[in-house]
């Protein structure tokens, strides 16, 4: 069974930084895909960055792109999300998803997720 757990979440002031992290089991980083998403309240959940294998590429959006840098430790089966110079509007609870087969790019999986989902972890940017 796939499950993911993310963490790192808090309350940072803008300009300040977090580091999120998502502790997969029950997959290996191979053949996969894997993002993070958010969603504030009232509005509809972002895909922020995603990671394909099919095309080795990694996706953000423009809202964060500069900013927010997805990385991984394949030996720990874990992904990160580092945010650097966060602005009141990141304020969101942030979601981490894979998939087992990385079957399409890392755009798509963004714009239309993943298969599963972990628990999300409350992000707060005051101003």
């Amino acid at each position: 069974e796939v499950q993911l757990q993310a963490s790192g979440g808090g309350l940072v002031q803008a300009g300040g930084s977090l580091t999120l992290s998502c502790a997969a089991s029950g997959f290996t980083f191979g053949d996969y895909g894997v993002g993070w998403f958010r969603q504030a309240p009232g509005k509809e959940r972002e895909g922020v960055s995603c990671f394909s294998s099919n095309d080795g590429n990694t996706y953000y959006a423009d809202s964060v792109k500069g900013r927010f840098t997805m990385s991984s430790d394949n030996a720990k089966n874990t992904v990160y999300l580092q945010m650097n110079s966060l602005k009141p509007e990141d304020t969101a609870v942030y979601y981490c998803a894979a998939t087992i087969g990385g079957y399409s790019s890392s755009q798509y999986f963004c714009d239309y997720g993943l298969d599963y989902w972990g628990k999300g972890t409350q992000v707060t940017v005051s101003s």
